[in-house]
């Protein structure tokens, strides 16, 4: 029967493993229920830690009266003080990971004690700003980026809760890593965006140039990403699943509506979504034809429509919450 060290058992519960780690957690879980049941306990110790709907100090104080119950438990059973003294360690690890939060424990684990900078967004403001790589980010509002002031010699990673635009500054020998509550996007050079949910642990991440890769933090999957894909995990199904990116879409960052290649029906679909209005087509409307540029996002729907006027053959009319598109006669 294999053995399974208290170092590896506090990695696996911290989402920590190498994927050789992972394979051999899950071959020790394999070879009894008694040992699928004492992660399982851990896993649950952790998460109810976690989630109570108390205050972060509470939480911490729960979380360690419960794993030093656990210790308990194991010293009498074991009779090895090593081990006790181990599952203390762990449990010193764990109020941290509830007093400091995802994002402050992702930088106690990689940068030690130095703090990271910290740049958020609030309101309507959409922060521009340049990495010390010369990476340049662009955050949504309602956003928040952690981030070293100077990366490592061997790694660049920030840590995301929100969304975040990012055109990466190429380095072949040092990745760049986004890291999310629900999933971490590994890039060389690129520029991709990246929406995270902490609250439900769900996440898109939505390549625009170069490529990707997209791993979930629980074990969801890993993709590849080309040009014009997207990668959603659903944090409530533990899906990772691959789709094509839309045709038309308003990009939050630059403030534009991008079409490749849209036909009449996702322009239309477009403005709704950004507008709140009912758009009526014509049935003279060409609807085979397609269109690739931007345009720039105006406050009301009137002056984004008298723009497009100017570059497709449409003409419309607005009756309330209603725009009526129909073709332009040449």
């Amino acid at each position: 029967m294999s053995t399974l060290t208290d170092e590896m058992k506090v990695r696996f519960l911290l989402n920590e493993c190498t994927e050789e780690e992972l394979r051999a957690v899950n071959d020790w879980m394999r070879e009894s229920k008694e040992h699928a049941r004492q992660l399982f306990e851990l896993e649950e110790l952790y998460q109810l830690g976690k989630l109570d709907d108390t205050s972060d100090e509470q939480k911490a104080g729960k979380a360690e009266k419960r794993l030093f119950r656990r210790l308990e438990e194991e010293r009498k059973h074991q009779h090895r003080r090593l081990v006790a003294r181990r599952w203390m360690k762990m449990a010193a690890m764990l109020a941290m990971v509830l007093l400091m939060g995802g994002g402050g424990y992702f930088f106690y684990t990689h940068w030690g004690t130095e703090a990271p900078l910290l740049a958020v967004t609030t309101g309507e403001e959409i922060e521009e700003m340049v990495l010390a790589d010369g990476t340049k980010v662009w955050l949504n509002k309602h956003s928040t980026l952690r981030y070293p002031q100077e990366f490592s010699e061997d790694r660049r990673q920030v840590y995301l809760e929100g969304e975040g635009y990012f055109e990466v500054k190429r380095n072949l020998d040092k990745p760049f890593v986004v890291w999310s509550d629900a999933m971490q996007v590994r890039v060389l050079g690129t520029v991709f965006n990246l929406k995270s949910d902490e609250g439900s642990r769900s996440a898109v991440a939505t390549l625009l140039k170069g490529e990707i890769e997209v791993e979930g933090n629980h074990d969801e999957g890993r993709v590849i990403l080309a040009p014009g894909q997207r990668a959603e995990l659903n944090g409530l199904s533990g899906r990772l699943v691959v789709k094509q990116g839309d045709t038309g879409f308003e990009s939050w960052h630059s403030r534009q509506f991008i079409f490749d290649k849209a036909d009449i029906f996702t322009i239309a679909r477009t403005l709704e979504q950004s507008y709140g209005v009912k758009v009526i087509l014509s049935p003279d409307i060409n609807i085979q034809k397609t269109y690739t540029g931007a345009l720039p996002r105006k406050e009301s729907a009137k002056e984004v429509l008298n723009q497009l006027g100017n570059v497709i053959p449409v003409k419309y009319k607005i009756v309330g919450n209603s725009v009526f598109l129909s073709s332009k006669k040449k």
